[in-house]
C-alpha cells in the first residue's frame, strides 16, 4: 500500500477590505499567516505550504521557516490560487489530497484539520469539509462564525455539486474562528494569549 500524499495549502493575499493587511497583523508576536501555518504544521498530515502574491506575506512565512508558493495576483478566489499553486508544487500530480486552509484561521486546531481526511478514505467522496454545531447566540448571528463551519454552499461547491461530486462532512466539536473584523482579531488574540 502507498502512502497518501497530502497537500496542505493556504491561499493568502493582503487585499481584505474590512481588516487591510489582515495575514501580517500581530497575534501575540506572530502575523496571523504564521499562526495558521503552524496549526498546519502541527496537524502532521503532509507537506505546509502557503500561497500567496505579496511579497510581505511571504517574506514573513519563509522568515518562520515556512515554504512559499508565489501565485498570480488575479484570482478571484483563494480555489483558484489554490489550484496555481498546486501545478507549480506538484506538476507531475502526484497529489492525491489537497487541503485547501484558509490563511484567516489562526485557531483552528490542528485536530480539525485532521478531522477533514476520514471522509475521503471513501473513494466516493471527492470533497470534505468541516462543520460544528452552534452553541451560542454570538455563533448564531455572528456571518464569520458560519462561514467556518462550512454552512453556506458557496459558487465553487454548487459547481462541484453540478459536475455530479460528492461532497462529505465532518462534525467537529469545537467551532473554528475566522478571523474578518477587528473583534474577531481581539477574539483570536485572547484565545492564543490562553494557550493554543
Amino acid at each position: 500500500m502507498t502512502e497518501t500524499r497530502n497537500l496542505v495549502l493556504i491561499p493568502a493575499r493582503m487585499a481584505a477590505t474590512r481588516l487591510p493587511g489582515k495575514p501580517l497583523l500581530d497575534i501575540g508576536g506572530l502575523p496571523m499567516i504564521v499562526h495558521v501555518l503552524r496549526r498546519a504544521e502541527e496537524a502532521q498530515i503532509g507537506r505546509v505550504a502557503v500561497a500567496t502574491d505579496t511579497p510581505e506575506i511571504a517574506s514573513a512565512v519563509r522568515a518562520h521557516g515556512g515554504e512559499v508558493v508565489m501565485t498570480r495576483p488575479d484570482h478571484p478566489s483563494g480555489s483558484d490560487r489554490i489550484f496555481e499553486a498546486l501545478k507549480q508544487l506538484d506538476p507531475q500530480g502526484q497529489t492525491e489530497i489537497v487541503v485547501n486552509l484558509q490563511g484567516d484561521f489562526p485557531t483552528i486546531s490542528p485536530g480539525n484539520i485532521r478531522d477533514v481526511l476520514p471522509p475521503l478514505a471513501d473513494p466516493a467522496v471527492d470533497i470534505a469539509t468541516l462543520a460544528a454545531q452552534i452553541h451560542t447566540d454570538e455563533e448564531a448571528t455572528n456571518p464569520n462564525v458560519v462561514k467556518a463551519v462550512g454552512s453556506p454552499i458557496g459558487p465553487r461547491r454548487l459547481r462541484a455539486l453540478e459536475a455530479g461530486m460528492r461532497i462529505d462532512i465532518t462534525i467537529v466539536d469545537s467551532v473554528p474562528r475566522g478571523v474578518d473584523t477587528p473583534a474577531d482579531l481581539e477574539t483570536a488574540r485572547k484565545i492564543l494569549a490562553g494557550g493554543s
